[in-house]
Order: structure tokens, then C-alpha cells, then sequence
């Protein structure tokens, strides 16, 4: 049904727990969804044996040594078995909702692409095995978790053949994330926001496993570069910036529902307090 593809950190204390939960989840969405773990950091390779996971060690990098996306998502729709895939960040958390989502789009004959707004919750221990484990999961998001704003984008579902030529972006720096959602529209292909039906959850970390910390990834030299790749902040969407919105019951039009869009409109209600 669907092949999910991310490059994870190395796995090092925090980072590599919270990365082994993340993809110990996507194994329990069941044998229909596949997964691809690029890349040869420490524990890469393992962490795929460990679950049934697809590795693929080499990726093309940049001079910083950091991988790019528009080789990962080359490989990733060679090598997948299905005619959909989904890009996620190694430390996001997939849940039965996530799967239903999936089922509910998987049959639509056009182009699209599914996006969400990510929960994020501090998470210091390996996932339960008790099949209640999921539920844990979402009294923890409800009580503690924070939803965090439209521009942060941890997971694409996409058709084959959607993109075609990406942009030589660093992944996991600045900008990328924004930019896959405005190509899509650009495209005039449905971009659906899930957040209201598929709880999509970050386990919180630091930035420890990046050389120049958090100031690097937002600032350095290759955020700079994913910027101009991306054309400036006029192509920087957002969740926001969705055509549709998956409700319970069907998808509905972004417009039709009287949700504002667009980093403009997030801005907006910042200053609002909104």
C-alpha cells in the first residue's frame, strides 16, 4: 500500500532511542506498509534488520557531508513497491489513525500529496510492548503534548512521479519542507492536511547531533542555500496552504471550511495571540 522512506541520525543516546521508537511504529502499521531507511550512520543498518526494513546505505551528500533530497527521493521511488510513498523525519511517531488516513487517499486516481502539523512530546523511554501501547501514546499527546505551528512539516505522502526534479536541498536543514508543499500546489495537485484525523507525533530532542547546533540548521550556510534553492520566502508554504482538509468524515475544501492559509496568515494570528 505504501513505502515509507526517511534517513535517520546517527544512533546515539536520546536521538537513537527516540528514532529506534519511531521506527519500531511505522513496523506496527502492519505488513502492507514498507519501509526504506537510507544512509550508513552508526546503527542504520541494524535498526533496519531489527524491524524488516529496506536499507539503502549510500546517498549522494553535499561538501558538508549532508545528505540530499533529491537523491533520497530518487532511490525511494526506485526502489519502492508501491505507487505511493511517504517521506517522514527518523523521529516521528505513526499511529492506527495515520494508517486509516492512508487507506482513505490510497484509491484517488490524481496526483496528491498529504501533509499534518506535527505533535510534539518529550519522550525519554523505548515504546511498551503491551498492546495498549498506542493508547499510552495518545493520553501522554493529550495531556502533555504541544501541537506545533503550520510551517513545520515532518511528514509528505506523495504519488510516484509527483515531483520529478528536486532541488539539490540538504535534509534537515531549512526550507525543503516548506518548498515540497508549495511545488505540489504548483502542480495543481490536491495537498490534504490530516492533521484533524492523524495524530503525526515528534519525540522532542536537541540538536547535539549537528556540529553547528541549532544555529546551523536554521542559519548556517547550507539553511542559506536551501533557501535560495527554494526561490525565496514567497515559496515557503505551509500546513496552511492545503487545498483540502481530511475531516472524519470526508475530505472537505480548505476554503469551503473558513480556514486561513499560508505563512502570512500564521504570522498574522502570532501577532494576533491568536
Amino acid at each position: 500500500m505504501l513505502t515509507l522512506f526517511a534517513i535517520p541520525k546517527p544512533f546515539h543516546g536520546h536521538i537513537g532511542l527516540i528514532q529506534s521508537n519511531a521506527i519500531e511504529s511505522w513496523r506496527r502499521l502492519g505488513p502492507s506498509f514498507e519501509t526504506i531507511l537510507f544512509g550508513d550512520e552508526p546503527g542504520v543498518a541494524q535498526a533496519a534488520a531489527d524491524t524488516g526494513a529496506i536499507h539503502v546505505p549510500q546517498v549522494k551528500r553535499n561538501r558538508y557531508g549532508t545528505p540530499l533530497l533529491s537523491d533520497l527521493f530518487a532511490q525511494a521511488e526506485a526502489r519502492s513497491r508501491h505507487g505511493h510513498l511517504c517521506y517522514v523525519n527518523g523521529d516521528i511517531l505513526l499511529l492506527s489513525d495515520f494508517a486509516r488516513s492512508v487507506r482513505r487517499i490510497i484509491h484517488l486516481k490524481q496526483r496528491l500529496l498529504m501533509v499534518g502539523q506535527r505533535w510534539d512530546l518529550e519522550v525519554n523511554a523505548p515504546l511498551d510492548d503491551a498492546d495498549d501501547w498506542e493508547q499510552s501514546i495518545r493520553q501522554r499527546v493529550h495531556r502533555h503534548g504541544r501541537l506545533q505551528d503550520p510551517t513545520h512539516i515532518d511528514l509528505f505522502l506523495f504519488n510516484r512521479g509527483l515531483y520529478g526534479r528536486i532541488p539539490p536541498f540538504a535534509v534537515g536543514r531549512t526550507a525543503f519542507d516548506n518548498w515540497l508543499i508549495y511545488r505540489a500546489r504548483t502542480l495543481k495537485a490536491p495537498v490534504i492536511d490530516a492533521t484533524a484525523v492523524a495524530k503525526i507525533v515528534h519525540q522532542n530532542h536537541d540538536y547535539g547531533h549537528t556540529a553547528g547546533g541549532a544555529a546551523w540548521v536554521w542559519r548556517g550556510p547550507e539553511a542559506r542555500q536551501n533557501f535560495a534553492l527554494a526561490g525565496g520566502r514567497g515559496n515557503l508554504y505551509t500546513v496552511w496552504d492545503s487545498t483540502h482538509v481530511m475531516t472524519p468524515d470526508r475530505l472537505r475544501r480548505r476554503d469551503d471550511l473558513g480556514l486561513g492559509g499560508g505563512i502570512w496568515s500564521y504570522q498574522r494570528s502570532v501577532r494576533l495571540g491568536a
